[in-house]
């Protein structure tokens, strides 16, 4: 574990401090502690009070950069997946109960084709929708990254969805979020009773599925593929998500792909019927 240059205390020592004052041999008082240890009392405080819990260090157990610093892994963003491997457990996921429950909403600014001249051509925006329960997944290519861009992308999106949707769960990105009377995302969701949950400021990661979505479709198709024109580039999106929906499986649905979920949410019974 990597202690920055200017930390006064390190967690060796915070658990040293600990002990010494709950040591009732020693009766060593707080201001003792705080220039032994050359720190002030409200310091000395705050690590007895971490010693209560067991805690010796500035972060709780069940934080991501402690499990980091306990297991020896280095990357927040793989965390789950080492976990998995070193303990040999599975690791948490959460699932709506059911289609439309809620879906996620994400935008991304495509890269420049090839050849494109920046200064003449404008820049495109790809907008995700995927549905928490399936991982049925919309995208839609827009030339801006406006309220009036992620209305289109909804209408796109209540047009080919076979369910209802009951919310839709996005970042407090502009395209998203306004004047609730009259930002135009937000009226149309009002017009088709779609409620509307927002992640918190500064933490995009809590809309995990489309930032995790976004990240597949660069990696599987924007980077794979040597784009002619923007137009084969709009082709190419349409037969991935094809592939995504109807062939690739995912492990966070057990293995089954979108459509193979959806079926069995909605003709399981009927079937078994027969």
């Amino acid at each position: 574990m990597k202690i920055h240059k200017n930390t006064r205390l390190t967690p060796i020592q915070r658990k040293k401090m600990a002990s010494e004052y709950y040591d009732r041999s020693n009766n060593i008082s707080i201001i003792d502690l705080g220039k032994k240890y050359g720190v002030s009392r409200p310091t000395v405080y705050k690590v007895l009070d971490r010693a209560r819990n067991n805690d010796y260090i500035p972060h709780k157990s069940n934080n991501k950069r402690f499990q980091c610093l306990k297991y020896g892994i280095k990357r927040l963003a793989k965390i789950e997946s080492q976990l998995e491997k070193k303990l040999k457990i599975k690791a948490r996921r959460y699932n709506k109960s059911y289609p439309g429950e809620m879906i996620h909403f994400d935008t991304k600014r495509l890269p420049w084709l090839k050849g494109e001249n920046k200064k003449t051509s404008k820049a495109e925006y790809i907008f995700v929708a995927i549905d928490d329960y399936s991982r049925e997944l919309f995208v839609g290519i827009l030339p801006d990254k406006t309220q009036y861009s992620a209305e289109s992308f909804l209408k796109q999106v209540i047009d080919e969805c076979a369910y209802t949707i009951e919310c839709a769960y996005s970042d407090n990105g502009l395209e998203y979020k306004g004047n609730e009377n009259k930002h135009a995302f937000m009226k149309l969701c009002k017009e088709n009773e779609i409620g509307q949950r927002f992640t918190k400021v500064c933490r995009p990661q809590t809309n995990g599925k489309a930032e995790r979505v976004i990240r597949t479709l660069m990696d599987a198709w924007h980077n794979k593929i040597e784009f002619k024109n923007r137009e084969h580039r709009k082709k190419e999106l349409i037969r991935f998500v094809n592939y995504y929906n109807n062939v690739k499986p995912h492990k966070g649905i057990e293995g089954l792909t979108p459509m193979e979920k959806l079926i069995n949410y909605f003709y399981s019974d009927k079937l078994l019927k027969v």
